[in-house]
């Protein structure tokens, strides 16, 4: 049998666009590519500059970081798998909770978060090697849906009250951040097409504009300065951070890695299903590349990362699955993150802004983690079920943390293993009958 050579075969495109899909293996023409590449970057943009910014990195580094990823992250999956590389959100509860960041600039603790996600990246790396000479079966025996949905549950709820608390210091602030919520909303609910996928994006530029005109010419608020935009260079390097590896904080955002591979279970099971195409057996390549390139982006001053699900709707909206595609996204993203006045528009971005849109992010990731029981018809007739979802949700909310000697575990991490463990427990019986 004549062994798979490592890159895919790619061919030219020779159907109607309009009728016809391209497949993960065809690509189109330069221009029509490039044009495609950017909107896969428009798609992930919104997402990708929040994360960091709810943590505290900087989004000009972050894009830098996540541009170099895709195309490395199609280098190791050999172009088979479709997927754009961006910063998760996995890690703001936990990079939070290690660095006590509140919002609000640069955070100055990033060093410490740094090594945690190096670790992390490590960790997710190696399972990505074992699951290319194992398979997933494993994986998904240990992260039942009863338990990755509470996982990804508690990510978004361990940070409601710190979010609150954000945009809770002055009147307007909490007012501005409510007109934040409504403008992402209104989005979701009443735009169409690509507009409603970039409802992160557009949403925070509408809310902008509205704080503008409040603050900067009703003078209700304080003023966006926008001095820092005039006085960046238009193109630069961005700083670049050292790691401190420190046990608590390794401890606190290693468990993570869980939590991405739940996530990109969910995706490969998508794209698989939306291309027709089987692409499970290159899944230990894509953890590991996703590993691998999370350890790089702390190494540096990045956040870690995870495959998108903004870039799988635009391929489901366009059907356009070329992997070639997510190269000239990765292209456009590095143009981006080399532009220290890119950077400095970003950092204009008032606190109010922040805590409405981490109003809207920590929800919907909270809904995610329902959807992972309902979509998977998670019994909760079953009491082994039930008492691994209430236990993990409250552990996990209230922050709950068991500490090992003189580490803490954090809430978040002891939320997860304490998931994984009463499921093995509990769900025993279940699992044999």
């Amino acid at each position: 049998m004549k062994k798979e050579s490592w890159f895919n075969t790619w061919k030219p495109y020779t159907g109607n666009l309009e009728t016809t899909p391209v497949a993960m293996n065809e690509y189109l023409p330069m221009g029509q590519s490039i044009i495609l590449g950017a909107q896969h970057a428009f798609a992930m943009f919104g997402a990708t500059v929040l994360a960091p910014l709810l943590m505290g990195f900087d989004p000009s580094l972050t894009m830098l970081i996540t541009g170099i990823g895709t195309i490395l992250f199609f280098l190791i999956t050999g172009g088979r798998v479709p997927s754009y590389l961006g910063s998760s959100f996995a890690f703001i509860g936990a990079v939070a909770a290690v660095t006590n960041y509140s919002g609000g600039g640069i955070n100055p603790n990033i060093p410490i978060a740094l090594g945690g996600i190096i670790v992390c990246g490590i960790v997710y790396a190696l399972i990505g090697l074992i699951v290319m000479r194992s398979g997933t079966a494993w994986i998904e025996k240990c992260l039942p849906p009863v338990v990755t949905g509470a996982i990804v549950m508690i990510i978004g709820l361990n940070l409601a009250p710190v979010t609150i608390k954000g945009v809770s210091s002055n009147s307007f602030d909490t007012w501005m951040a409510l007109v934040t919520v409504f403008c992402i909303g209104s989005i979701a609910v009443f735009a169409q097409g690509m507009l409603r996928r970039l409802l992160l994006l557009v949403g925070l530029i509408l809310a902008y504009f509205i704080y503008f005109m409040l603050a900067n010419v009703f003078n209700l608020g304080t003023p966006i300065n926008f001095a820092p935009i005039a006085n960046a260079a238009w193109f630069g390097i961005p700083t670049l951070y050292s790691p401190v590896f420190t046990t608590h904080a390794i401890l606190m955002i290693s468990p993570v890695a869980i939590i991405l591979i739940a996530e990109n279970l969910g995706h490969f099971k998508a794209v698989s299903a939306m291309t027709g195409q089987d692409i499970s057996p290159y899944m230990g390549r894509a953890f590991f590349a996703d590993g691998l390139c999370t350890s790089l982006s702390g190494m540096v001053g990045g956040t870690g990362m995870t495959t998108y699900a903004e870039n799988i709707g635009v391929m489901a909206a366009t059907k356009i699955y070329s992997t070639i595609v997510f190269v000239f996204a990765g292209i456009f993203a590095i143009l981006l993150g080399l532009s220290p006045k890119f950077g400095a528009l970003i950092s204009t971005i008032p606190v109010a802004i922040l805590g409405g849109a981490s109003i809207v992010v920590f929800g919907l990731i909270t809904i995610a983690g329902a959807r992972i029981w309902i979509n998977n018809k998670v019994d909760f007739s079953q009491n082994g079920n039930m008492l691994v979802a209430a236990i993990t949700v409250i552990m996990g909310t209230g922050n709950y943390s068991i500490h090992l000697g003189g580490f803490d575990l954090g809430g978040i991490g002891t939320a997860t293993f304490a998931a994984i463990l009463l499921n093995l427990v509990f769900n025993r019986t279940a699992k044999k009958a």
